[in-house]
């Protein structure tokens, strides 16, 4: 579970860093190019790819499986005001669901059209596509801006709590707590930030 999550916090890091490309004043250029690269690359397509998919699976599903685990081993359910934890470490599962839901939106908004256009269309490639239709996603879709957004926050929430406790889970020593817990929170609000600010500068400039 620990493992597979850093597995995804690596590709958040490297997807989120691809499109912040799409912020820089050159009308696309620079996205267009490594967005057409990771399309068409065969090592990304067909090995890196669908061991994505399967980490991204194989970690939710862990997770129902434990949060299940979890609760059929005590008697009564946690009385939440009378704990310590916060909000989020007792309603991972909760966060973990929405963001599952907002993948299969993201799925169907990227993903399922790349699909289509390269393996169903079989259309030729074009190298200048990906910044305007990255754009058109968001542009004057205010509701579906808002949904991202939204799902960007609690990712970088779910993120914070699911970052430490996976170094824990890995053997790294509570001396370290502190640095831990300032690592999760840099790299949790990088990512809730950064996707954030690409939804809302395509739908104000697209």
């Amino acid at each position: 579970m620990a493992l597979s999550g850093i597995f995804l916090m690596v590709f958040l890091l490297q997807h989120l860093l691809i499109n912040l490309t799409s912020l820089l004043p050159d009308d696309g250029k620079t996205f267009n190019i490594i967005s057409h690269f990771m399309g068409y690359n065969p090592l990304v397509q067909f090995v890196l790819q669908p061991i994505l998919i399967f980490g991204v699976f194989f970690h939710f599903t862990m997770g129902i499986i434990l949060e299940y685990q979890n609760k059929k081993a005590r008697n009564l359910k946690y009385v939440y005001h009378k704990t310590r934890s916060s909000w989020i470490s007792k309603n991972m599962i909760i966060t973990g669901l929405v963001i599952l839901a907002f993948l299969a939106l993201h799925f169907y908004d990227f993903w399922i059209p790349e699909m289509e256009y390269k393996y169903i269309n079989n259309m030729l490639p074009e190298n200048e596509r990906y910044f305007h239709e990255l754009q058109e996603k968001f542009h004057s879709s205010l509701t579906k801006t808002i949904i991202y957004c939204v799902s960007f926050i609690l990712l970088g929430l779910h993120l914070r709590h699911g970052l430490a406790s996976s170094f824990q889970s890995v053997g790294i020593t509570s001396t370290r707590q502190r640095k831990l817990t300032i690592i999760a929170n840099i790299y949790s609000l990088f990512i809730s930030i950064g996707f954030t600010i690409i939804a809302l500068f395509h739908y104000s400039t697209g």
